[in-house]
């Protein structure tokens, strides 16, 4: 055999070699893809199984909630609008509305208020702005966290907010508290002992008999309802989100809301202007 056929018999072995270690790397790639697929697979079948457990033990019920929208409206006190769905924080004089949606399930939101909700209280209240808060539940909806526990905690907050602005403000704290706001795929809120539980950390709804009747006899359901409505009326995909004269604020070069303080005295001074010192 002459050294030319020799070179291009072992050229021609080298490529089948290099064409067997490519298919035989793209069977691996797809059995690694098949085997990252069927876990997630078992991994969403399990949180959606852990969530019907969950909101079978905690009292979630779909029943009371489609009874609460045939209820006639009990609008909170200290709020405004013809079904009560405008709950604005400030002073009247404060020329400009930040517009917070948050929703009580959302872990997100959670991180946000540990991060910046103070500053966010504390620039309200020195009249920076005024807070025009959209609670919203679609966690509610979602299919593997799927439960109630969005819309008691908003029937929870409208009568905490029946109370007093400031306890409604220190009760969502607490709710969204790190040691207290539950993981997503639980519906821990949908049990009305919790939330009772949670409002023993609010000065203002420790013992408060009215208030935990209005807990207790679902008072403020049918408003959780509508309030629930205005996230979708505005466009809004997502929570938590800020929004003002209609334009959502993002982090610089991103599309994420400002969660920690830090984020948070960015985007407001760069949408509102630096505070005077």
């Amino acid at each position: 055999m002459s050294n030319r056929n020799n070179q291009q018999n072992k050229q021609a072995a080298r490529e089948r070699l290099r064409a067997e270690r490519e298919r035989q790397a793209k069977k691996d790639k797809t059995r690694r893809q098949l085997v990252v697929a069927g876990s997630l697979v078992v991994v969403l079948a399990i949180a959606g199984g852990v969530a019907f457990a969950v909101s079978k033990m905690t009292g979630s019920d779909d029943g009371q909630w489609k009874a609460a929208a045939d209820k006639t409206l009990v609008k909170p006190a200290n709020t405004t609008g013809e079904k009560g769905t405008e709950v604005v924080i400030g002073d009247k004089n404060a020329k400009e509305t930040l517009t917070v949606y948050e929703d009580p399930r959302c872990p997100i939101c959670a991180s946000f208020e540990q991060g910046a909700g103070k500053k966010l209280r504390q620039d309200v209240k020195e009249g920076r702005y005024k807070a025009r808060y959209v609670l919203a539940n679609f966690i509610d909806d979602n299919p593997i966290a799927k439960g109630t526990g969005s819309k008691n905690a908003v029937s929870a907050l409208g009568a905490a907010l029946n109370v007093s602005t400031e306890a409604f403000l220190d009760y969502k704290e607490a709710l969204y508290s790190k040691d207290k706001h539950p993981d997503e795929a639980t519906d821990t809120f949908a049990d009305d002992k919790k939330l009772l539980e949670i409002a023993q950390d609010v000065p203002a709804l420790k013992g408060n008999k009215k208030f935990e009747q209005s807990i207790n006899d679902h008072t403020f359901d049918k408003w959780a309802l509508e309030l629930g409505e205005l996230m979708g009326q505005d466009g809004v995909k997502g929570t938590p989100a800020l929004v003002h004269n209609k334009k959502q604020l993002h982090v610089p070069g991103t599309d994420n809301p400002p969660i920690d303080e830090e984020q948070f005295n960015a985007v407001i001074d760069a949408e509102f202007g630096a505070k005077k010192k």
